[in-house]
């Protein structure tokens, strides 16, 4: 390999006028190769060792957060699905929770319906009974406020007839006596 090295370094070292070429851009010439060559290599030496690693690290670290970031947005999206997942879920319980409650209302609102009516019918039964005994109470006074006035008319009457008076008391006796052995219907009747 050296032997090739030294004899392109001895052709490189004849100037192109003097090896009888011409400076022609498409002609081949050795040295020219060789320094292209020596440079492309020294060139690629020191690209290798300072600017690629660092070109390497720049990408392997892109890369790196590239994956980070959709591996962070596969949990990202994992965890708003759970999170919607369980957001549905209290919703629905949300939602049962309701009916549930509804259908307690609902209930406890016939209940409360069903006592009131209840309750609204004790309370007409016991006015008609307080105002039948009341109308019971009134129709007694009133035939016992008739009796004593027939009494009264009575007295009056046979005092007249009689044209003597007799003693008050033993008069009202003696009427009340009578009217009180004549049944109530029969005194309606005449």
């Amino acid at each position: 390999m050296t032997n090739i090295v030294l004899a392109l370094l001895q052709t490189a070292q004849v100037a192109p006028e003097e090896s009888g070429q011409s400076g022609d851009l498409l002609s081949p010439n050795g040295g020219l190769m060789f320094w292209t060559l020596v440079t492309f290599v020294i060139l690629f030496i020191i690209l290798a060792k300072l600017v690629f690693p660092k070109i390497t690290a720049a990408v392997e670290a892109r890369e790196k957060a590239l994956e980070e970031a959709i591996e962070g947005a596969k949990r990202d999206r994992e965890a708003a699905a759970r999170a919607l997942a369980d957001q549905q879920q209290q919703i629905e319980a949300a939602r049962n929770e309701a009916q549930k409650i509804i259908a307690e209302g609902r209930q406890v609102g016939e209940k409360v319906r069903a006592q009131m009516i209840e309750e609204t019918h004790a309370q007409q039964q016991q006015m008609l009974e307080r105002a039948r005994r009341e109308i019971e109470q009134e129709k007694e006074r009133a035939i016992n406020e008739m009796r004593r006035e027939a009494v009264e008319l009575a007295i009056a009457g046979a005092s007249k007839v009689i044209e003597q008076n007799l003693d008050d008391q033993a008069n009202r006796k003696i009427v009340e006596t009578f009217l009180s052995s004549i049944p109530a219907g029969g005194a309606n009747r005449g």
